[in-house]
């Protein structure tokens, strides 16, 4: 693997076809507020300082089962938290970025290409643990906590920015996400997980099998499978307690946390869009991504 050596170009921004996405999934969002009636909604919508301010943190750890290392991975020159974080930075929702991690090589490489870092304990059990307490090193000051996936190093930032506002806009839910559609060659890959959601855009369930499965067993080319992107916003009161409620048997059967949050009975908003979902899961996905990205010219 390669020794970081940040670089200091930026990437390209996300597409126009991502924005009409965006935009539509949050008309949804604002039109299920207005119809809950929600009062504070309202009130803290017209002052201007419902849910306001936002953070985005990207965890990161050396150790991984899968791929050890995967933050410091070159992809074209560049550290791929080094691209996750450019991307981020980008997105005009976010008053702050930081990356949390509990290894000295990633934070010493970030730190090099610019970015704030806040060291956090191994003891966190996911990125979500590790958001939660980077968020209370910062003073518990910012009503959303995003968490970024470093293994999106080219999530667009019109996505973060479309998660937060659909958070914003739907004060019956604590956690937003994005989703878009599966590509066939995927329905059976377990580190693609999969999302069904109800009428008015709020998760329904989340899984590493395809969901929904009909009696064929095979894929139906005519049904619009969803494909979660892994990006996820959280209203900061709820994620103060995530840490606290218990493991729930279907996250630990999916390794899915963020099943832990509808088995508690808590809402999640979804949004869609129009993403070319390039997630680096396995070090067989940094050939894919560096061939998509010269394809399209993308530095």
């Amino acid at each position: 693997m390669a020794i970081c050596t940040p670089s200091s170009s930026s990437s390209s921004s996300g597409s126009t076809s991502t924005k009409s996405w965006v935009i539509h999934g949050l008309a949804v969002g604002a039109a299920a507020a207005v119809a809950l009636g929600a009062h504070a909604y309202l009130y803290y919508r017209r002052s201007g300082r419902f849910r306001s301010r936002v953070v985005g943190i990207i965890p990161a750890r050396f150790a991984s089962s899968r791929f050890q290392g995967k933050p410091l991975i070159h992809i074209l020159g560049k550290p791929m938290i080094q691209r996750t974080w450019e991307r981020a930075k980008m997105a005009s929702s976010l008053d702050h970025v930081v990356v949390a991690t509990d290894d000295d090589t990633i934070a010493e490489c970030c730190r090099g290409f610019g970015a704030d870092v806040i060291m956090t304990s191994e003891s966190c059990r996911n990125g979500t643990e590790r958001c939660n307490e980077a968020h209370q090193k910062l003073g518990n000051k910012y009503d959303i906590v995003v968490n970024i996936q470093g293994d999106e190093p080219l999530i667009e930032p019109e996505i973060i920015d479309g998660i937060v506002k659909a958070l914003q806009a739907a004060p019956d839910a604590v956690f937003s996400t994005a989703v878009t559609s599966l590509k066939s060659e995927d329905a059976f890959d377990p580190n693609r997980v999969k999302c069904v959601v109800d009428n008015r855009g709020y998760a329904i369930y989340f899984s590493r099998g395809l969901i929904p499965f009909n009696k064929s067993g095979k894929v139906n080319p005519q049904f619009p499978y969803l494909l979660h992107l892994g990006i996820q916003s959280f209203d900061s009161k709820f994620l103060k307690i995530y840490p606290e409620l218990p493991p729930t048997p279907l996250q630990l059967e999916e390794d899915l946390e963020q099943l832990k949050v509808l088995e508690n009975g808590y809402k999640m908003k979804v949004i869609k869009v129009d993403h070319e979902a390039h997630g680096v899961d396995t070090p067989e996905d940094v050939e894919k991504i560096e061939q998509y990205m010269h394809e399209r010219n993308l530095s």
